[in-house]
């Protein structure tokens, strides 16, 4: 069984843990229409990827209840 030479002082295992954290989201410009959207992931306003319509997306229906 393995078992560590030396303690590790609290300050040491705080500063490993302190690099853990979230990463913004990388967002790319669609050519199209120029909304950011995920890259490599079909823009999901105007439904091309690649230069190509890959899906037809619905008009929003715009009006009162």
């Amino acid at each position: 069984m393995a078992v560590p030479k030396h303690k590790i002082s609290k300050a040491r295992s705080g500063q490993r843990k302190s690099q853990w954290k979230l990463t913004p989201l990388n967002l790319a410009a669609c050519p199209q229409c120029h909304v950011l959207k995920l890259p490599h992931r079909v823009c999901p306003e105007c439904g091309y990827y690649n230069g190509k319509q890959v899906i037809t997306i619905k008009e929003k229906k715009s009006g009162s209840r």
